[in-house]
């Protein structure tokens, strides 16, 4: 029990941060959101499963890599939380940025990949996912708030399981609930407390990483 104890409050916060971002609407949401309500909820989840199955394999990726590097140099921690601070940091700056204009949310839609084949839209969902340069930055962030020098395999398994059925849930209730146009417009109304919330949270995810020493 205390070892769980010990470990809880990263995984916690590792698990916020992931959270708070799924809530910013960002390049892939803005697109399931679109697809869902041009083309139908169901190229929409589809989408969001090939999003949701990127988001996994980035997670176990970023997971199994971290690991590995601790296990063979405990000294590069201090540099990965640097790195994942600092881009805590830049997130937070970008969610007030964001919070502080006015300008609604524009959708985008994934055309082309045919109305009623629902795996190209899951393939899209995966390859834009896999190939977003941002994603790595993210998931060092990410798994940087929640893994130590000491960790046990159980903290990086369950952060990765943890952050992926949030991504897929949350990419899920966009796809059903965006189907519809008066769910945009409520969500524009919220988008500026929602970005400004954000912002607060990842900085203090930010300096909390970069004071961390262990």
């Amino acid at each position: 029990m205390e070892t769980v104890t010990h470990y809880l409050p990263g995984i916690l916060l590792a698990f916020g941060a992931t959270g708070l971002g799924l809530m910013s609407p960002g390049p892939n949401v803005l697109a399931i959101m679109g697809t869902s309500m041009a083309l139908g909820r169901r190229q929409g989840l589809a989408l969001a499963a090939g999003v949701s199955a990127g988001s996994f394999l980035w997670a176990m990726a970023t997971a199994v890599g971290l690991s590995s590097l601790l296990a063979a140099y405990a000294g590069a921690l201090v540099v990965i939380k640097i790195v994942g601070g600092a881009y805590l940091l830049w997130l937070a700056f970008k969610a007030f940025r964001s919070a502080s204009r006015r300008d609604d949310i524009e959708t985008s839609i994934l055309h082309g990949a045919g109305t009623t084949r629902l795996f190209r839209f899951w393939l899209r969902g995966l390859t834009v996912q896999m190939t977003n340069p941002k994603a790595a930055l993210t998931w060092i962030a990410v798994m940087s708030l929640g893994l130590a020098v000491d960790s046990p395999v159980w903290v990086a398994t369950a952060i990765v399981l943890g952050t992926s059925a949030m991504s897929l849930a949350a990419h899920g209730i966009y796809a059903l609930a965006f189907s519809t146009a008066p769910m945009i417009r409520l969500y524009g109304r919220a988008r500026r407390w929602i970005q400004a919330g954000l912002g607060l949270f990842f900085a203090y995810a930010g300096i909390r990483l970069l004071a961390s020493r262990t």
